[in-house]
């Protein structure tokens, strides 16, 4: 299930680097799979970081690495897109029909949301007037 890079492109978003279309999507379109070290929760727990994404209570996927471009995608309270985990694998999907040059943006979850970016501020649409 591997996209071309002709899909996507990270550049300047609304929060550091995202992830933009740089063609349309279609509603329910897969877009990418994030990617990464699969580890225990307990070797999660141990490592920390922004980049883990729960596969299950006992999986992580720690996608930390460059190579995982779906770790670009940024966080949205208003999102384009969602993650489904198959056969724990994370894929995403869009929510919506997207445009060429839209940010690809999905919800983190209550968890991550309180810990990493409720502190420093949301800089999704819902939260910014300039976003």
């Amino acid at each position: 299930m591997k996209k071309k890079n002709d899909d996507y492109e990270v550049k300047k978003g609304i929060d550091g680097l995202g992830l933009f279309a740089k063609r349309d999507f279609s509603k329910g379109e897969f877009v990418i799979e994030y990617t990464g070290e699969k580890i225990t929760t307990e070797e999660a727990n141990r490592r920390g970081g922004m980049y883990l994404f729960e596969v299950n209570k006992k999986w992580h996927v720690d996608g930390k690495g460059r190579e995982n471009t779906a770790r670009y995608i940024n966080h949205s309270c208003i999102p384009n897109c969602e993650v489904d985990i198959k056969k724990g694998r994370i894929l995403i999907s869009t929510l919506k029909k997207i445009q060429k040059g839209d940010e690809f943006v999905y919800d983190y979850g209550k968890e991550f949301y309180d810990e990493f970016i409720k502190p420093k501020g949301c800089r999704c649409k819902k939260h910014t007037k300039t976003a």
